[in-house]
């Protein structure tokens, strides 16, 4: 019974270890202990004695079921009942062979071998399954040990989100802001974008506004002189009358008849001067209508420079005009007439420059020509001034940007003259050499 003594206390001391949590320790580990030494006092007492009695078999007999029946039933120990599978046939055959023993002593005697054989098997079983178990445990041990390594990492991972999202939250909160105060400055900027073209076609306005001016001062001066002339022949042709000379009557009403005639012929011309100016302070209204460009190219060419003649009476420069015979196009005659004006003032300002630089060694020169080719207007705007510089030429149709100094332009002029011919299908480019001039080329479609 020496290895049943030893499998009690491996068992007791197994069932020790088995115990996880602190309560079932403090609870299970007097009573444990004690069986432990009670179990060592029993093999001391078979080792020291060569022939044990059947009350020690006995004694270790019992231990080892009330082993079996903790196992089985205290819920502590369900850790250990692997082991105690591996360990329960040979204690079961253990406690039989006893039993009939005790019963009957020949007929276990004559069955020795066979209870023997029996044990045999039990002890492979028991340490087979032990193999087994203890394989087993290792599998489930790493297994564990890796679960516990991805619930460590679940963690992290939960922790970094719960971090991130923080940080998401904060970073669409600024978002949100940065969003709303870009969309109040880009409110501002399309509100100031707007005054800027309004002042733009102010701009323009001015400049016509002072070439009427002088336009229409002319046709004022006739009808204010042949009225005043009108004024004296009507009295000298009362007196006439009083005095009876009919001949002298008729000549004077002839003289009257030809001055109401000049009269009437500068009122129509003032008339017509003051509509252009209508039409242009007007509003676009999209519609389109047969126009014919060398006359509206001339109109603003001769109104630009008594505009600019308005402002500075030193300016001078040589107008060159090429007129090709061209039929009317559809256009929207304000439309064309701010570029043609945009241009043609720019072209000005350019000479004007150059004048300054180069003094009276220097002749300003502007030419407008206009030709028909294939199916397309060519309108050419061209002066001798000082060119645009390369550096600059991709730029100069941008909206703001201007090479005149600060005050004196907006840098919209040739912006919207762009958009205005793209919106009748044609085109606006620009032909420069740096020191001798540039050219605006306007092409539209017939």
């Amino acid at each position: 019974m020496t290895l049943e003594t030893i499998l009690a206390i491996f068992l007791f001391r197994y069932l020790q270890k088995s115990l996880k949590s602190v309560e079932s320790k403090l609870r299970w580990n007097k009573i444990l202990t004690a069986g432990l030494v009670v179990s060592v006092g029993l093999l001391v007492v078979q080792v020291t004695i060569q022939h044990s009695s059947w009350l020690t078999d006995w004694f270790v007999n019992a231990i080892m079921l009330i082993l079996v029946f903790l196992v089985y039933k205290q819920e502590d120990f369900v850790t250990a009942k692997p082991i105690m599978y591996a360990v329960l046939p040979y204690i079961l055959l253990t406690v039989l062979g006893d039993l009939v023993k005790l019963i009957n002593s020949e007929f276990y005697y004559s069955w020795s071998n066979f209870f023997k054989t029996a044990e045999f098997f039990a002890i492979i079983w028991m340490f087979a399954m032990w193999m087994i178990n203890r394989k087993q445990k290792k599998a489930l041990e790493k297994e564990h040990k890796k679960l516990e390594e991805i619930e460590k990492e679940n963690r992290i991972t939960e922790t970094l989100k719960a971090a991130l999202e923080v940080q998401v939250a904060e970073r669409t909160a600024a978002l949100t802001q940065q969003k709303e105060e870009l969309q109040v400055a880009l409110d501002e900027l399309k509100s100031t974008q707007s005054q800027l073209i309004q002042s733009e076609k102010m701009a323009s306005l001015g400049e016509l506004t002072a070439g009427i001016a002088h336009e229409i001062q002319n046709p004022l001066n006739f009808i204010n002189n042949f009225s005043e002339v009108n004024t004296e022949l009507i009295a000298e042709l009362k007196e006439e009358i009083e005095k009876g000379n009919l001949d002298e009557v008729k000549l004077i009403a002839d003289d009257i008849a030809a001055n109401e005639q000049k009269i009437n012929h500068h009122g129509k011309r003032a008339d017509g001067i003051v509509k252009g100016m209508l039409q242009h302070s007007r509003s676009s209204g999209g519609a389109k209508e047969p126009t014919d460009i060398n006359a509206l190219a001339d109109e603003y060419l001769r109104l630009a420079f008594h505009g600019l003649r308005a402002k500075d009476k030193s300016f001078n420069a040589t107008l060159k005009t090429e007129y090709g015979d061209i039929e009317n196009i559809n256009i929207i005659p304000q439309d064309i007439g701010r570029v043609i004006l945009n241009l043609i003032t720019n072209a000005f300002y350019a000479v004007t420059e150059k004048k300054k630089q180069l003094g009276e060694s220097y002749e300003p020169t502007v030419c407008v020509s206009t030709k028909k080719i294939r199916d397309k207007i060519d309108i050419r705007v061209k002066d001798n001034g000082n060119g645009i510089p390369q550096s600059v030429l991709d730029k100069i149709f941008q909206p703001f940007f201007t090479t005149k100094p600060t005050g004196q332009g907006t840098g919209l002029g040739l912006s919207l003259s762009y958009d205005i011919i793209k919106a009748h299908g044609g085109e606006l480019r620009v032909t420069t050499t740096e020191g001798k001039g540039a050219e605006f080329i306007i092409e539209l479609p017939v």
